[in-house]
C-alpha cells in the first residue's frame, strides 16, 4: 500500500511540476528542422557497461546537437554550455544510449530541479507528434486510450537528485511488482502519454490500472569533475559546486518489451524509430521548471536500429573440400575415358598366328 501511495504521489508531482505548468508555448510557435536527422545504433555486443564512466563509447560514433528551449526553438536562446552529444549502439537484445553535455556540476540532494535532468521521447501511435508530446486535442478530464488512440508516446524521465553518480537506477523488483513504471530509487521513470496534460506512469491511466506494466530502463549519471567510483548517499554532494565539467548519461532497455498496453516503444533490427532528448539545468542558478527544457530538435529525429553489417558484407566462400572434390571427379572422368581408349585400341591389333615347330 505505502508503495502504491508513493507512485500516486510521483504521478501528483509530475502533474505539478511538469504538466499543469507545461508547454505554454510562444505565441508564434514555429520549427525549422531537419526531419532527415539520423541516429544510427550498430550493433556492439558485449561494449556498453552502465557504470557512467564512458571510456566504451569512444569508438562509437554519435550526433552533436544545438539545444534549444522546446516552446521556443530561437537559436538566440539556446542553451549556453554548447550541444548535446547523443549517441545509440545495441547488442540485439538491449538497446543502448549515450548523453553528454557540459555544465557546470550542481547537486542538491533531494531536489532534481537543482540539478540536471534528461528525458526520451519515443512515437508509439503513427499519428503522434512531437510537438506537444503525441498532440492528441483531448483535455485531462477527457483523454483516454480510445479518444487518443493514435497519439500514444513513450517517455522516460531521469531526475538526479536522489540518484548517487555511477549507480544504476530504474525498474526494479519492488516497483516492477505492483505492475508500473516507478522508479523510487533515483527518479528513473517509464510513462507515457498522449499529449502535455495526459501523462502517466506505464500502467496507470485516467480510469482504469493495469499490473501488467513494469520500468523497462536502467541508467546511470557521471559528471567529469567527480574524482573516484564507489560513491554512497553520505559522500553527497559528491564534488565542490559550479565546477566544470560535462555530464554524461547512460541508459538501456530492452529492444522488445513486455508492454500489451501501448505504453512502449517498440524497436525492431533493421527498422527506424523517431525519437527526441530533453535537457533540463539550473540556469543561473535558478531551480528549473517543468516547462523550461531544452530539445536536441524541434521535432523528431530519426533512430536507426541497425543489423550486424558483417553479416551484410559476408561474401560466401568455397571450401577446400569442394574444390578437391571437383578435381577428383574431373580426374577420375579423365582416367575411365583413357581406360576406354587404350582398350579399344588394343581390341583392335590383328593376333600373331601360333606356327608348330614341327612345320619349320
Amino acid at each position: 500500500m505505502l508503495g502504491r501511495v508513493s507512485s500516486l504521489v510521483t504521478i501528483l508531482i509530475f502533474a505539478q511540476t511538469g504538466i499543469l505548468n507545461s508547454h505554454h508555448e510562444a505565441a508564434h510557435w514555429s520549427c525549422d528542422s531537419n526531419t532527415d536527422t539520423h541516429l544510427q545504433a550498430h550493433f556492439n555486443p558485449g561494449r556498453i557497461t552502465l557504470d557512467g564512466q564512458v571510456d566504451d563509447w569512444k569508438d562509437i560514433d554519435g550526433s552533436a546537437f544545438s539545444v534549444l528551449p522546446a516552446l521556443d526553438p530561437d537559436a538566440d536562446k539556446a542553451y549556453n554550455g554548447g550541444k548535446m552529444t547523443v549517441k545509440a549502439s545495441h547488442d540485439g537484445k538491449d538497446v543502448f544510449f549515450m548523453l553528454q553535455v557540459d555544465g557546470d556540476y550542481t547537486y542538491s540532494e533531494g531536489y532534481s530541479n537543482k540539478t540536471a535532468s534528461v528525458a526520451f521521447m519515443f512515437q508509439i501511435g503513427e499519428n503522434a507528434s512531437y510537438h506537444r508530446m503525441g498532440g492528441c486535442e483531448e483535455e485531462p478530464d477527457t483523454c483516454t486510450s480510445k479518444s487518443c488512440k493514435g497519439h500514444e508516446v513513450d517517455l522516460m524521465h531521469f531526475s538526479i537528485g536522489t540518484a548517487i553518480p555511477g549507480r544504476l537506477y530504474g525498474g526494479n523488483l519492488l516497483d516492477n511488482s505492483e505492475g508500473n513504471g516507478g522508479g523510487r530509487f533515483g527518479h528513473l521513470v517509464d510513462l507515457y502519454c498522449w499529449n502535455p496534460h495526459c501523462r502517466y506512469l506505464d500502467g496507470y491511466g485516467p480510469s482504469v490500472n493495469d499490473t501488467s506494466a513494469q520500468n523497462d530502463w536502467k541508467g546511470t549519471w557521471w559528471h567529469s569533475s567527480l574524482t573516484h567510483s564507489g560513491f554512497i548517499k553520505d559522500d553527497n554532494p559528491y564534488s565542490s559546486s559550479n565546477q566544470s565539467g560535462a555530464y554524461y548519461f547512460e541508459f538501456s532497455r530492452p529492444l522488445r518489451t513486455m508492454d500489451r498496453l501501448q505504453q512502449d516503444a517498440q524497436f525492431t533490427i533493421g527498422k527506424t524509430s523517431k525519437m527526441s532528448v530533453a535537457f533540463w539545468y539550473p540556469m543561473d542558478g535558478k531551480p528549473w521548471h517543468g516547462s523550461g527544457h531544452f530539445s536536441i530538435n524541434c521535432d523528431w529525429i530519426l533512430l536507426d536500429i541497425l543489423p550486424d553489417s558483417s553479416e551484410l558484407t559476408k561474401v560466401p566462400q568455397r571450401s577446400s573440400w569442394d574444390a578437391a572434390t571437383a578435381f577428383s571427379l574431373l580426374f577420375s572422368v579423365v582416367a575411365f575415358c583413357i581406360s576406354i581408349f587404350v582398350g579399344h585400341r588394343v581390341s583392335r591389333t590383328k593376333n600373331i598366328p601360333f606356327t608348330p615347330m614341327s612345320n619349320l
